[in-house]
């Protein structure tokens, strides 16, 4: 990874061959380049990708719209990286072996919403019943939706023995509970005949770690 020094050269050799008239360290910022009348375009040099290195960038475009972020090395997560400069308006270039590499320029960035994946996001936060997760966890499974209807029709077919899925769609208000017995994403399930389903071993270690689910509302 270059130092930050070493990026000076090839950024002022790229803007100037662009036409630029590149200085370095002007007024707080590590590269300063007017053309013409054009907007200045300031870049912020940096050995690594870093949110210190974003918050710079931002406080540039209280001058200019025209802000890159010069790295040494191409980040980690890069596509993240590009949406991140992005949404945020910055440019993004990397620095290797005295070549740059323009990842990104800073344009305008309005975000495309996307119908279904709200639907989703606002679809599973409908069915899921109470709170059963803490926000922040990590490396433990979450209760979902599906989850939930899993665990209302594991603990029927532990109080009521093998049902059909037309008595546990009835009993338990799970409308996808032919889905759930035949998809068995947990391997909560064992069919005994057909259309008749019962708890497997591993669905009583399920209900013992997740407990019984609450009543649908």
């Amino acid at each position: 990874m270059a130092p930050e020094i070493e990026l000076y050269a090839p950024v002022k050799a790229f803007l100037e061959g662009q036409g630029y008239d590149v200085k370095g360290e002007v007024g707080r910022c590590d590269v300063v380049a007017t053309r013409a009348d054009a907007p200045p375009v300031i870049v912020e040099l940096k050995r690594g990708f870093s949110l210190g290195l974003v918050l710079q960038g931002v406080d540039r475009l209280t001058v200019t719209d025209h802000v890159y972020l010069a790295v040494g090395t191409r980040p980690k997560r890069v596509g993240d990286v590009r949406k991140l400069c992005r949404r945020v308006g910055l440019g993004l270039l990397v620095v290797a072996g005295g070549r740059i590499e323009v990842l990104l320029d800073p344009l305008p960035y309005q975000p495309r919403k996307s119908a279904r994946r709200a639907a989703l996001l606002l679809g599973e936060h409908a069915r899921r019943i109470g709170d059963p997760n803490r926000g922040g966890s990590t490396r433990v499974p979450i209760v979902t939706a599906y989850r939930q209807e899993a665990l209302r029709c594991a603990a029927l077919l532990d109080a009521g023995g093998p049902m059909t899925l037309a008595a546990l769609r009835a009993a338990g208000d799970n409308p996808n509970a032919a889905k759930i017995m035949q998809d068995d994403v947990y391997g909560w399930f064992q069919r005994v005949a057909r259309g008749t389903y019962a708890l497997s071993p591993a669905g009583r270690a399920g209900l013992e770690r997740f407990g019984a689910p609450k009543a649908a509302r």
